[in-house]
């Protein structure tokens, strides 16, 4: 989670991270409600894509790297919407579907990119502090957003680790073989993140 933030000079590094999140979810949310159509499969692409180009994740084009890689780190949840939209919608709508989910990840990928998780911490917690008088910890709902938001990516990155392991191995490339080691590895993860927070004082 701590190594997903990338240095950059770009407006979005610069943006003020509660301003930054909104604009994100407001991004995230036009997506989502989008038609199943196959022009909506081409705005969540451009909106995708058009958020990696301005993003100032560095010099040339690797903004648009960047986003090849974090696509390609979720390229089974690619391939599962995509089957079973096309099974049970038909192929426009599966096109629609698929890029929408896309282009959600991947634009909540870039909000963890551009913003220190510190930053983005406060900024929750600021945003839902009126809600203390309700009872809720804005600490800790504000600390579940963040792991939530930047563990998506690593994720995808693990499950990277994990097919390069097999590979190696000579394993079958195949769901099968992949899902009860990647299972492994996210758990172990959790543990790891979940003692790391409990070293700095959460419960």
């Amino acid at each position: 989670m701590l190594t997903l933030y990338r240095p950059g000079t770009g407006w979005l590094h610069r943006m003020p991270a509660g301003p930054k999140l909104l604009l994100v979810l407001a991004v995230v949310l036009g997506v989502s409600l989008l038609p199943s159509h196959w022009s909506s499969a081409a705005i969540a692409a451009a909106a995708a894509i058009g958020g990696y180009a301005v993003a100032g994740l560095g010099p040339g084009g690797s903004g648009i790297l960047e986003l090849g890689r974090q696509v390609h780190a979720i390229r089974w949840v690619i391939a599962i919407t995509a089957l079973s939209q096309v099974v049970f919608l038909g192929p426009e709508p599966a096109l629609a579907n698929v890029a929408r989910v896309t282009a959600a990840i991947a634009i909540a990928a870039l909000l963890a990119l551009t913003t220190r998780v510190t930053a983005l911490l406060d900024a929750i917690e600021r945003g839902l502090r009126p809600l203390e008088r309700l009872g809720l910890d804005a600490q800790r709902i504000a600390l579940l957003l963040t792991v939530t938001i930047s563990t998506i990516p690593v994720l995808g990155r693990r499950a990277g680790e994990v097919r390069d392991a097999q590979r190696a191995r000579g394993a079958r490339n195949s769901p099968r073989t992949f899902v009860v080691p990647f299972l492994i590895v996210a758990l172990k993860h959790a543990d790891e993140l979940g003692d790391a927070l409990t070293a700095r004082g959460v419960r």
